[in-house]
């Protein structure tokens, strides 16, 4: 036997069960990166953290990308039933969601390479979104229970593309998107409310994702604010206010988020919480006073901490292989 064929033998059981769920990996790492790209104008902190950053999320995106596409070639199999999975098919709009993130992190560096990431992005998030409402809406295999948070990745997502999408000049297609992105936020938000509070519990696995209610409101807040040339207006504040009381509703829980083992899933905090400290410094922007001042200051910081536990602890089970155990 190949001096090679125990690694080997070894690797192919993690590429078979690398989850598409690790893309919020990236999500997490731009929307960190994004967080201190803004405390640059608006905190005053060097702008090399954001660089360092969204270097190190690049490196984090490709080599994601390269592993899932042999997957792809080595196991087709898995991947179509992670794409007919009624709760796995969410997470796959989380690449596009990527480059979108992507696309904003770029505007500063490189409007040209901001730009083919945005249409790119923009566009595969288009025929995600499609899709998958195409499957909820003929669906044989949807069930109540499979409705979660998660739900929110591929239809909300659209709130994003309004971010860089006006500062390209593109106008219509920002309030095509925006309005996609929110109106079916207030739809599956209802939804997922209903399937909380009377219908079984989320599995632990799934908990974490709750984070990701923050996200639609805290990012609606950021595109609104885009929309109308960086003005914050009523409606502005309102999304703005939801966003903060979600956050203090679940960092109420802590104690139950505390006691749920280690899952890919924990890097649903990442995101919302990058976004809601975004929006934080652009109320701090418009308002100023000592407390948003705080807030942004106390939001950065928690970020940033959660993203060095949740990369530390993905390390250490990547290292140990359960990060690559099957469902």
């Amino acid at each position: 036997m190949s001096e090679h064929a125990p690694s080997a033998a070894a690797t192919a059981p993690r590429l078979l069960h690398l989850p598409i769920s690790i893309f919020s990996m990236v999500m997490g790492s731009v929307g960190l990166t994004l967080a201190w790209q803004k405390a640059a104008h608006v905190l005053g902190v060097s702008p090399l953290v954001s660089q360092v950053l969204v270097t190190l999320a690049a490196c984090l995106m490709l080599l994601l990308t390269g592993s899932y596409l042999l997957k792809i070639i080595r196991h087709p199999q898995a991947v179509l039933a992670e794409f007919s999975h009624p709760i796995k098919i969410s997470f796959f709009p989380a690449f596009s969601i990527s480059l979108l993130l992507f696309s904003i992190a770029t505007l500063e560096l490189s409007r040209p390479l901001s730009l083919i990431l945005l249409i790119g992005g923009a566009a595969m998030h288009l025929l995600f979104t499609l899709h998958v409402m195409t499957q909820w809406i003929h669906h044989t295999k949807f069930q109540v229970v499979h409705s979660t948070p998660a739900w929110f990745i591929p239809v909300v997502g659209n709130i994003l593309v309004p971010i860089t999408a006006m500062q390209h000049g593109y106008s219509e297609i920002s309030w095509f998107f925006f309005s996609v992105g929110l109106i079916f936020w207030i739809i599956l938000k209802t939804l997922i409310f209903n399937r909380i509070l009377f219908h079984d519990p989320m599995p632990v696995k799934l908990l974490p994702t709750l984070f990701i209610l923050i996200a639609p409101p805290a990012v609606g807040f950021i595109s609104w604010v885009q929309l109308h040339g960086g003005q914050t207006d009523a409606f502005a504040h309102l999304l703005y206010y939801v966003a903060m009381f979600l956050v203090l509703l679940l960092l109420t829980q802590w104690r139950y988020f505390a006691r749920i083992p280690f899952f890919v899933s924990w890097w649903a905090y990442s995101f919302p919480l990058a976004a809601f400290s975004i929006a934080t410094q652009i109320v701090y922007q418009h308002i100023g006073g000592a407390f948003y001042a705080t807030l942004s200051w106390v939001s950065l910081a928690l970020v940033s901490l959660v993203v060095l536990l949740l990369l530390a602890r993905t390390l250490k089970a990547a290292l140990d292989g359960s990060l690559f155990h099957p469902d």
